[in-house]
């Protein structure tokens, strides 16, 4: 993506107070200064962390969740994937304007100040290691696909979850280079398979298994919004490199184009894999599968043997993608503390990774991980992941208006005139797509993330009164 902003001088850009200026590695605006060698990410790096993140586990059960609503769940894919794209593009003209790790924090705060960009960091923190349990939760149910012994027992699976979570969080902690080289190598492997279907499946094609084309009494509108509501949380990703921007290198350039190339790869396979199981499994049967593109495989090639491929590829995801949000949980909490608005131990560093905040963080999924187990509820965890996908939209819609406020204002820089208005139209559909997310998710997750949110008011009064005092002199 070529530029058509001007760098802004980093004084301009945080609004006037007569406080203390922030230190240079939190303003706004500005790439924070970091040691030599120690950005890993170039542009196949940066694409691979947003379409692992956004392509985890969801993939291989979003055709029979969204079957019984008929091929018109199509459209509600369509519809998501154009929402995710505006998003992106949104997300990487907000990275060239503020290239530095943190993300929706970083462009929340520098429009509106400490306690949105407390607020953006708080609900995205929530969203990360919450999605990490999930993940690795789902990620037990195929393993025990390749290992039954691993089903025996639900202290068995609660083991072989929480070491889903924390071989990932090693990885983060031997540094970014590893890092990137873990979800390099995830990402190829978990393609394999699904382009097989995606691509392959389209030879093996058969319009009869489509089923009809809206399979439920509620009105087109409806039947979109509602198989909608089960997407939502596949397309939660695009914002993974503008929240690691710190670790890329030539984060103006390449934070961009990572988005957009990494958004539209994500919904290609999305699209084509959906469209290809659809037409390769009959829609009786499609509807009460629990392993579509098993059956999808067991079609093209005959036999059972599809059912261990696709176990394989699934954890194969699931790890790339705890992978890559291990990274991201970590990323946001550290830029806050650097702005005293997180405990200052998320700040601590070591080779590229904020050592507290991936500890803390995995510490968090998994007593959440522990509980799913012991209380033995699906309905409660469940409820919990519906919570991320509102969670989530927070830190979405504060970074739209921040776009749409910088836009409007002129304020930091001038977009061109030519620009303007393409710009401004983006950024409001992102907005009203983010709107969107809100009210897909439901009223119990908007009540349950709504306390989630209050609950870190608590935590901002706590940290803007600590970085209050310390802004005072003795003699105050």
């Amino acid at each position: 993506m070529t530029s058509t902003i001007t760098t802004a001088a980093p004084a301009p850009d945080p609004a006037p107070a007569p406080a203390p200026a922030p230190a240079p590695d939190s303003v706004p605006g500005t790439a924070e200064p970091r040691p030599q060698g120690e950005r890993r990410f170039g542009l196949p790096v940066a694409t691979c962390l947003v379409m692992g993140n956004i392509i985890g586990g969801g993939i291989f059960l979003l055709p029979a969740s969204v079957a019984p609503f008929g091929t018109i769940s199509l459209v509600a894919f369509a519809v998501l994937t154009l929402g995710a794209i505006a998003l992106a593009l949104v997300f990487g003209r907000l990275a060239n304007r503020h290239p530095q790790t943190g993300g929706p924090y970083v462009y929340a705060r520098a429009a509106f100040g400490d306690f949105a960009g407390f607020l953006a960091a708080w609900s995205y923190w929530i969203t990360t290691w919450v999605s990490n349990a999930a993940l690795a939760v789902a990620a037990v149910g195929y393993l025990c696909v390749l290992f039954p012994a691993v089903g025996a027992h639900k202290w068995s699976m609660c083991l072989a979850a929480l070491c889903v979570q924390w071989l990932p969080a090693l990885a983060n902690l031997a540094g970014t280079r590893y890092v990137g080289a873990v979800q390099l190598v995830s990402t190829v492997l978990k393609f394999a398979p699904l382009l097989l279907v995606a691509v392959g499946g389209l030879f093996f094609f058969d319009p009869a298994n489509l089923g009809p084309f809206q399979a439920t009494d509620q009105s087109a509108v409806g039947a979109v919004s509602a198989s909608a509501a089960i997407l939502l949380f596949s397309y939660l990703g695009v914002e993974s490199a503008a929240v690691s921007a710190g670790e890329v290198r030539d984060p103006e350039r390449n934070v961009g184009r990572a988005t957009i190339l990494g958004t539209v790869g994500a919904a290609t396979v999305y699209l084509l894999g959906t469209l290809a199981v659809f037409g390769l499994v009959a829609h009786e049967k499609l509807v009460s599968s629990e392993a579509p593109f098993s059956d999808a495989v067991n079609v093209m090639f005959g036999g059972t043997w599809g059912g261990t491929v696709v176990a394989c590829a699934a954890v194969i995801s699931m790890a790339g993608a705890l992978n890559g949000w291990t990274l991201l949980s970590a990323q946001t909490p550290y830029a806050a503390a650097k702005d005293g608005l997180f405990p200052k131990v998320f700040e601590t560093k070591k080779r590229g990774v904020p050592v507290a905040g991936v500890l803390v963080t995995v510490a968090l999924a998994s007593a959440l991980t522990v509980y799913n187990y012991t209380a033995g509820s699906q309905r409660v965890f469940e409820v919990l992941v519906l919570v991320t996908t509102f969670t989530a939209t927070v830190p979405y819609l504060l970074s739209t208006a921040a776009q749409i406020y910088f836009l409007a204002s002129g304020r930091a820089e001038r977009v061109r005139p030519g620009r303007l208005v393409r710009d401004a139209v983006l950024a409001c559909l992102a907005f009203g797509f983010s709107m969107w997310l809100v009210a897909g998710s439901g009223y119990a997750a908007v009540y349950q993330g709504v306390l989630f949110l209050f609950a870190g008011v608590l935590v901002y009064a706590v940290m803007a009164a600590r970085k209050q005092r310390a802004g005072v002199s003795p003699a105050g």
